[in-house]
């Protein structure tokens, strides 16, 4: 018997990680709503233009090293985000209107999913103007 995509997709699971191996984790399912963000916050947080973000169930997101991220609030009451506290590397953002955990894509082991190509990017107005930018292939507003 064969399993359908959607059985599949639900059973995926992956790997992920900081730079320097202290924290990992695991995340399971398919992603929701992988895009970029341009904003203030994700250009310095992140160190470069954009970070590129997708959500995981908080359920389906396990922190497998022994060791969690530390959270720094960006928005207070509405956004926190997750880094390693001893290499610095931006793993995860938890924010107040959205029901997923927000993981960052780099920081998985395997970056290669078709459900994690962005399909949008937030905060166009904060984006640089010599980077193209990701084509809002969902027909949401964008952000900013």
């Amino acid at each position: 018997m064969n399993a359908t995509p959607d059985i599949v997709a639900a059973a995926q699971e992956r790997s992920g990680g900081c730079l320097c191996g202290k924290i990992r984790f695991t995340v399971k399912g398919e992603a929701v709503y992988p895009h970029t963000c341009s904003c203030p916050h994700c250009k310095k947080l992140g160190g470069g233009p954009m970070m590129w973000w997708a959500g995981f169930a908080p359920e389906n997101v396990t922190w497998t090293g022994g060791v969690e991220p530390t959270w720094y609030t960006t928005f207070e009451g509405e956004a926190q985000r997750g880094f390693c506290p001893n290499c610095g590397s931006r793993l995860a953002a938890i924010d107040s209107d959205v029901p997923e955990l927000g993981i960052v894509v780099t920081a998985l082991d395997d970056t290669t999913g078709d459900d994690l190509v962005p399909v949008n990017q937030s905060f166009r107005g904060d984006a640089v103007h010599w980077l193209d930018q990701v084509p809002d292939t969902q027909k949401k507003s964008p952000v900013g």
